[in-house]
């Protein structure tokens, strides 16, 4: 039995809230009891206690769920799998492509790839800069990577020719989009709610000027 299950009232509303299917709850528990697990041994993340893992690694992954679609996803820096293990459980038409250079984390990704069944996520273990699929992705995320440009900088070239960069942002985002490199423009701010998270929260979208 999950250890975490005592969770799952405030997961399955959480995932309610955000017009997510409560059924999506055992498997995102899952997941989160092994990051918990493996927390203790290896400091995958800073966050210890799981209820505020719930709300500030699972539901904030997944406030940007509407904005994600059946594409192909490289999630940079990904850390622990965040937000890419959360989008991959809750979307099996998405095609996420886990990079992470540090070890351990990647190692744990692997295994919760295996252990999750997630036939739709894939761990590189690589920089962002080192991954040689150009124009490969219509996405890349990156949690808590760097300002814009430098996650352009570093993960710019996996972008079609329509991709876009979806990064999760504070309140205020008007300095980021002026450093943004020629060639890159705002496309949208989307404000997003995060359930039980009492801070602002944005998704800014960038694409190249073609295509914005």
């Amino acid at each position: 039995m999950n250890p975490l299950r005592h969770l799952q009232p405030e997961l399955e509303s959480g995932l309610a809230a955000l017009d997510l299917p409560r059924t999506l709850a055992p498997r995102l528990l899952d997941y989160l009891a092994l990051l918990d697990r493996w927390n203790q041994a290896y400091n995958l993340t800073a966050i210890r206690d799981p209820r505020e893992m719930l709300v500030k690694h699972l539901l904030d992954s997944l406030a940007m769920h509407a904005h994600v679609h059946d594409e192909r996803l490289a999630d940079l820096g990904t850390g622990p799998g965040l937000p890419g293990i959360p989008l991959a459980i809750a979307k099996p038409g998405l095609q996420v492509a886990l990079v992470e250079s540090n070890g351990k984390k990647a190692r744990f990704l692997r295994e919760a790839v295996r252990q999750l069944g997630l036939g739709n996520a894939r761990v590189l273990e690589s920089r962002a800069e080192a991954v040689a699929e150009p124009g490969a992705f219509d996405l890349i995320t990156a949690r808590a990577l760097d300002r814009l440009a430098g996650i352009l900088a570093v993960g710019g070239h996996l972008l079609a020719p329509h991709g876009r960069l979806l990064a999760m942002k504070g309140p205020r985002v008007d300095e980021e989009v002026a450093e943004l490199p020629p060639g890159w423009a705002l496309s949208a701010v989307h404000t997003l709610i995060v359930p039980g998270l009492d801070a602002e929260r944005h998704l800014v979208v960038i694409a190249r000027e073609s295509a914005a």
